[in-house]
């Protein structure tokens, strides 16, 4: 029987802070990016909150929030959508993932995104992923239930073989625990966890080893 590794990808795989904030900082001012990089994480939720926002409107109508906000005029409405191609991946998920491919894990990815940013993200990856799940495909943007249920639906795994892995309490590890899936929670920015994951790493370099400690071969 599959053993199934699911995961968010910005936050987990790519380095979605440091790619987002590099436009803040381009436009608003370096002394600006980290205070308009949390107000930014506190307007996606509410535009992703009926699922009808494909998430290239979600970053664009962000950004035109805060420069309204911040009473800028935007020379490119669009700069924050347009650079989501470009976000790199962390540095140890390549290995990370194909560790866990060669123990017999099976990937896939759960994401608030549209179809033309995760094939870009993936590309950047470079591992294969057996299974895609995004938000403007199903109309669902998590901590919603939608991406696991078309998620299972889709691929019949066996919900006791299966881990979701993300770095996102609000839109992952939370909803996660909330259907008694077992998770492990990549804390890159050292937060203190509600809930209690079933694991905590600081990155990926253990994930191999931590699946394999969560579910059997």
């Amino acid at each position: 029987m599959d053993r199934w590794a699911t995961f968010d990808c910005y936050g987990t795989l790519i380095d979605w802070n440091a790619g987002i904030r590099r436009v803040l900082a381009d436009v608003f001012g370096e002394s600006e990016a980290d205070r308009l990089l949390h107000r930014y994480h506190e307007l996606e939720p509410e535009l992703e909150a009926d699922g009808r926002l494909a998430y290239r409107e979600v970053l664009t109508r962000a950004f035109e929030r805060l420069a309204a906000e911040e009473g800028k005029e935007l020379e490119d409405r669009e700069a924050l959508a347009s650079s989501l191609p470009a976000w790199e991946p962390f540095p140890e998920v390549r290995e990370a993932l194909d560790e866990a491919r060669g123990r017999g894990w099976r990937l896939a990815v759960l994401s608030n995104t549209d179809p033309d940013y995760i094939a870009a993200s993936k590309e950047r990856i470079g591992v294969p992923f057996d299974e895609t799940v995004v938000a403007s495909e199903i109309g669902s943007y998590k901590p919603a239930y939608g991406h696991w249920e078309e998620f299972f639906r889709r691929t019949g795994a066996d919900r006791a073989r299966h881990v979701h892995v993300g770095a996102s309490l609000f839109h992952d590890i939370r909803p996660a625990a909330e259907i008694r899936m077992p998770t492990v929670w990549i804390n890159r920015l050292g937060e203190a966890p509600r809930p209690k994951p079933d694991r905590e790493l600081p990155d990926l370099r253990d994930l191999a080893d931590t699946l394999d400690a969560l579910v059997e071969a």
